[in-house]
Protein backbone atom coordinates (compact mmCIF):
# COMPACT_ATOMS: atom_id res chain seq x y z
CA UNK A 1 0.00 0.00 0.00
CA UNK A 2 1.11 3.61 -0.78
CA UNK A 3 2.78 5.41 2.30
CA UNK A 4 1.11 9.43 1.16
CA UNK A 5 -0.16 9.99 4.33
CA UNK A 6 -2.97 11.77 1.96
CA UNK A 7 -3.60 9.28 -0.29
CA UNK A 8 -3.96 6.75 3.30
CA UNK A 9 -6.49 9.15 4.87
CA UNK A 10 -8.46 10.30 2.30
CA UNK A 11 -8.40 7.63 -0.56
CA UNK A 12 -11.77 6.24 -2.14
CA UNK A 13 -13.87 3.93 -0.25
CA UNK A 14 -16.44 3.73 -3.39
CA UNK A 15 -14.27 4.76 -6.34
CA UNK A 16 -14.83 2.03 -9.07
CA UNK A 17 -11.36 3.53 -10.91
CA UNK A 18 -9.37 3.02 -7.53
CA UNK A 19 -11.32 -0.17 -5.43
CA UNK A 20 -10.15 -0.51 -2.07
CA UNK A 21 -8.55 -3.67 -1.53
CA UNK A 22 -11.13 -6.37 0.80
CA UNK A 23 -8.78 -5.89 3.83
CA UNK A 24 -8.95 -2.55 4.40
CA UNK A 25 -13.53 -2.63 2.68
CA UNK A 26 -13.76 -4.68 5.86
CA UNK A 27 -12.25 -2.90 8.20
CA UNK A 28 -14.52 0.02 7.28
CA UNK A 29 -17.02 -1.97 7.22
CA UNK A 30 -16.65 -3.36 10.72
CA UNK A 31 -15.85 0.17 12.26
CA UNK A 32 -18.97 1.86 10.50
CA UNK A 33 -21.35 -1.06 12.04
CA UNK A 34 -19.32 -1.11 15.26
CA UNK A 35 -19.62 2.69 15.48
CA UNK A 36 -23.27 3.42 14.30
CA UNK A 37 -24.50 0.00 17.23
CA UNK A 38 -22.70 2.26 19.92
CA UNK A 39 -23.83 5.24 19.12
CA UNK A 40 -27.38 3.93 18.95
CA UNK A 41 -26.80 2.40 22.62
CA UNK A 42 -25.34 5.71 23.63
CA UNK A 43 -28.41 7.72 22.41
CA UNK A 44 -30.80 5.28 23.37
CA UNK A 45 -30.75 5.89 27.21
CA UNK A 46 -30.35 9.40 26.88
CA UNK A 47 -32.87 11.86 28.72
CA UNK A 48 -33.80 14.43 25.68
CA UNK A 49 -34.59 17.67 27.43
CA UNK A 50 -34.61 21.57 26.23
CA UNK A 51 -30.64 21.42 28.00
CA UNK A 52 -29.25 18.07 26.66
CA UNK A 53 -30.23 16.28 23.59
CA UNK A 54 -27.40 14.06 23.88
CA UNK A 55 -25.55 15.69 21.23
CA UNK A 56 -21.97 15.41 23.83
CA UNK A 57 -22.85 12.10 24.44
CA UNK A 58 -22.74 10.96 21.25
CA UNK A 59 -19.63 12.73 20.15
CA UNK A 60 -18.16 11.42 23.29
CA UNK A 61 -19.01 7.78 22.36
CA UNK A 62 -18.00 8.09 18.55
CA UNK A 63 -14.49 10.17 19.58
CA UNK A 64 -13.67 7.30 22.27
CA UNK A 65 -14.63 4.44 20.39
CA UNK A 66 -12.66 5.96 17.70
CA UNK A 67 -9.53 6.23 19.86
CA UNK A 68 -10.05 2.32 20.84
CA UNK A 69 -10.54 1.10 17.67
CA UNK A 70 -7.56 2.51 16.04
CA UNK A 71 -5.34 1.24 19.11
CA UNK A 72 -6.97 -2.00 19.00
CA UNK A 73 -6.23 -2.20 15.34
CA UNK A 74 -2.71 -1.50 15.81
CA UNK A 75 -2.24 -4.06 18.17
CA UNK A 76 -3.79 -6.60 16.03
CA UNK A 77 -1.70 -5.20 13.74
CA UNK A 78 1.63 -6.29 15.62
CA UNK A 79 -0.41 -9.95 15.91
CA UNK A 80 -1.36 -10.23 12.75
CA UNK A 81 2.00 -9.46 10.90
CA UNK A 82 4.10 -10.30 13.54
CA UNK A 83 6.03 -6.64 13.48
CA UNK A 84 5.71 -3.09 14.82
CA UNK A 85 3.95 -1.09 12.62
CA UNK A 86 5.07 1.42 10.39
CA UNK A 87 3.48 5.34 10.04
CA UNK A 88 1.68 4.03 6.95
CA UNK A 89 0.32 0.95 8.58
CA UNK A 90 -0.72 3.25 11.67
CA UNK A 91 -2.24 5.76 8.95
CA UNK A 92 -3.99 2.99 7.32
CA UNK A 93 -5.67 1.92 10.61
CA UNK A 94 -6.51 5.71 11.55
CA UNK A 95 -8.71 5.98 7.79
CA UNK A 96 -9.88 2.39 8.12
CA UNK A 97 -11.45 3.88 11.92
CA UNK A 98 -13.13 7.10 10.50
CA UNK A 99 -16.39 4.98 10.07
CA UNK A 100 -16.60 5.01 13.67
CA UNK A 101 -16.47 8.85 13.93
CA UNK A 102 -18.51 9.38 10.99
CA UNK A 103 -21.40 7.24 12.64
CA UNK A 104 -22.26 10.46 14.62
CA UNK A 105 -22.33 13.48 12.27
CA UNK A 106 -25.95 12.58 11.24
CA UNK A 107 -27.45 11.71 14.36
CA UNK A 108 -25.49 15.25 16.05
CA UNK A 109 -26.90 17.32 13.50
CA UNK A 110 -30.57 15.73 13.93
CA UNK A 111 -30.29 16.08 17.57
CA UNK A 112 -29.00 19.28 16.94
CA UNK A 113 -32.53 20.36 15.85
CA UNK A 114 -33.78 19.45 18.83
CA UNK A 115 -31.37 22.05 20.12
CA UNK A 116 -31.96 24.72 18.09
CA UNK A 117 -35.72 24.38 18.63
CA UNK A 118 -37.03 22.59 15.22
CA UNK A 119 -37.71 19.86 16.61
CA UNK A 120 -39.08 18.71 19.99
CA UNK A 121 -36.30 17.44 21.19
CA UNK A 122 -37.88 13.86 21.99
CA UNK A 123 -38.62 13.45 18.73
CA UNK A 124 -35.16 14.77 17.33
CA UNK A 125 -33.96 12.04 19.66
CA UNK A 126 -36.28 9.26 18.15
CA UNK A 127 -35.22 10.50 14.63
CA UNK A 128 -31.47 10.32 15.41
CA UNK A 129 -32.18 6.80 16.70
CA UNK A 130 -34.51 5.92 13.28
CA UNK A 131 -31.70 7.43 11.33
CA UNK A 132 -28.85 5.10 12.95
CA UNK A 133 -30.88 1.70 12.37
CA UNK A 134 -30.99 2.71 8.89
CA UNK A 135 -27.59 3.14 8.68
CA UNK A 136 -26.57 -0.02 9.82
CA UNK A 137 -29.01 -2.10 7.86
CA UNK A 138 -27.94 0.45 4.29
CA UNK A 139 -24.18 -0.91 4.78
CA UNK A 140 -25.40 -3.82 2.71
CA UNK A 141 -25.93 -1.59 0.20
CA UNK A 142 -22.32 -0.90 0.47
CA UNK A 143 -21.17 -3.90 0.21
CA UNK A 144 -23.07 -5.25 -2.60
CA UNK A 145 -21.61 -1.86 -4.63
CA UNK A 146 -18.04 -3.32 -3.39
CA UNK A 147 -18.84 -6.66 -4.64
CA UNK A 148 -19.90 -4.46 -7.96
CA UNK A 149 -23.43 -5.96 -7.34
CA UNK A 150 -26.49 -4.49 -8.03
CA UNK A 151 -29.29 -4.19 -4.66
CA UNK A 152 -31.56 -7.09 -5.23
CA UNK A 153 -34.60 -7.88 -2.85
CA UNK A 154 -32.40 -10.27 -1.40
CA UNK A 155 -30.37 -7.08 -0.34
CA UNK A 156 -33.49 -5.29 0.85
CA UNK A 157 -34.20 -8.44 3.31
CA UNK A 158 -30.56 -8.85 4.40
CA UNK A 159 -30.57 -4.84 5.09
CA UNK A 160 -34.19 -5.30 7.31
CA UNK A 161 -32.26 -8.71 8.91
CA UNK A 162 -29.08 -6.67 10.39
CA UNK A 163 -31.14 -3.79 11.15
CA UNK A 164 -33.08 -6.01 13.57
CA UNK A 165 -30.27 -7.64 14.38
CA UNK A 166 -27.86 -4.65 15.10
CA UNK A 167 -31.40 -3.08 16.93
CA UNK A 168 -31.23 -6.40 19.21
CA UNK A 169 -27.41 -6.00 20.13
CA UNK A 170 -28.48 -2.42 21.43
CA UNK A 171 -31.21 -3.35 23.23
CA UNK A 172 -29.41 -5.86 24.70
CA UNK A 173 -26.31 -3.66 25.49
CA UNK A 174 -28.92 -1.25 27.33
CA UNK A 175 -30.41 -3.19 29.23
CA UNK A 176 -27.28 -5.05 30.92
CA UNK A 177 -25.16 -1.61 31.39
CA UNK A 178 -27.80 1.31 32.46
Amino acid sequence: MDADPYALLHGPLFSRRTPLDRGNAASRISAYIYGNILVLTALVPVDATEKHVGIWVVLGTALSTFVAHSFAESVGHRVRERSTPTMADRMRELRNSVPVLSSAVLPCVILATGWVGWLEPRTAQVAAEAAVLVRIGGIVFVIARLKNERPTRGSVVGAVLLTVVGAIIVIVKVALTH
